[in-house]
């Protein structure tokens, strides 16, 4: 295409004799040039059963003795990299009006070798480098003239048709599992003496469930003023209407918390009778306490809510002001 290219497009002036016979003097040394390396090719790879056997067992004697003919000679080849190896005969082209499609580039005599275009086209990349690297092994065997019998090169040979033929396989058929045993430990079984009393001293009491149960559509009272919207719950409802004292249980040595009874203390020394407004008891409940140092006392059951609700009206009023206000000294 070049040739008839510029033939169309130069003016076509004639050669003259003296051109026309260096001409074709020079295109007889080339076919005779081609001729001879072919020549020398086809005597190599005759010999290359004894010069390196390893190596023309992996790629063949053809393929063999292309790659160290380039690479100069089989001392030279053993020294050289597989990454350099891969690349001898790659042929640098210049595409001037062709298409690059069909361009390979980096790929050279190992590439084309017999061995690895039995494979199908995405994968000979990689093969072509699986096999640059056993030839760099087989070619520093043979070098140093050991196993003349092929041996190595048998084995490495071996070893490359393996890993074709697994890179090849079908991928595994995915299995549908089934659902993992489930994680929950073994619960911790503990038994004995020791463990039911620790059960039965941190177990929840009857008062503590009788103080955690409240009554549906019910007013609560509070137990003291103190903390305002602190219940008791059900105890003490039933009955007398007081809260008898916490008796231990002397099956379950079963204590009641700390909070619990200063709760109960505080509710049992409230002084007098309870109001009938307020608890909505009867009547005839009595306005006299017992004290212990002037016996038998009359008090007033509401002077205690009274003195609170002064003192709320003393500090936290709409119309409560500043008790005492600290001077600035003057300097």
């Amino acid at each position: 295409m070049v040739v008839s290219v510029t033939a169309s497009t130069t003016q076509g002036s004639l050669l003259s004799e003296d051109e026309l016979k260096q001409l074709e003097e020079a295109c007889d040394m080339a076919l005779e040039l081609n001729q001879s390396k072919h020549r020398i090719y086809e005597y190599v790879e005759s010999r290359m059963s004894f010069i390196a056997p390893n190596l023309s067992i992996i790629v063949g004697a053809s393929t063999a003795a292309k790659i160290m003919g380039i690479a100069g000679g089989l001392t030279n080849l053993s020294k050289m990299p597989a990454c350099n190896l891969m690349l001898l005969g790659a042929q640098r082209k210049t595409l001037s009006g062709f298409s690059s499609t069909s361009l390979l580039p980096h790929t050279g005599f190992i590439y084309h070798c017999d061995v690895v275009q039995s494979l199908p086209p995405d994968l000979r990349r990689k093969a072509a480098r699986l096999a640059a690297a056993k030839c760099t092994l087989a070619a520093r065997v043979d070098s140093f003239h050991e196993s003349s019998d092929g041996k190595v090169g048998y084995d490495l040979k071996e070893e490359i048709e393996r890993k074709f033929d697994k890179w090849q396989e079908p991928p595994p058929v995915k299995q549908v599992k089934p659902l993992p045993a489930p994680l929950d430990g073994q619960r911790k079984k503990r038994g004995g003496r020791r463990y039911r009393k620790m059960k039965e001293r941190l177990g929840l009491t009857e008062i503590r469930k009788d103080a955690n149960r409240m009554t549906f559509a019910e007013i609560e009272d509070d137990a003291y003023q103190e903390d305002l919207g602190f219940s008791l719950g059900q105890l003490g409802k039933s009955g007398s209407g007081r809260i008898r004292q916490a008796q231990v249980n002397e099956a379950t040595k079963a204590r009641i918390s700390k909070s619990l009874q200063r709760t109960l203390q505080k509710q049992s020394m409230t002084y007098g009778g309870k109001s009938t407004v307020r608890d909505r008891s009867s009547g005839t409940s009595s306005s006299v306490a017992f004290t212990p140092l002037q016996g038998l006392e009359i008090v007033n059951p509401q002077a205690a809510e009274k003195k609170v609700a002064e003192a709320n009206q003393k500090y936290f009023s709409n119309m409560a002001e500043f008790l005492k206000v600290k001077k600035e000294s003057k300097m």
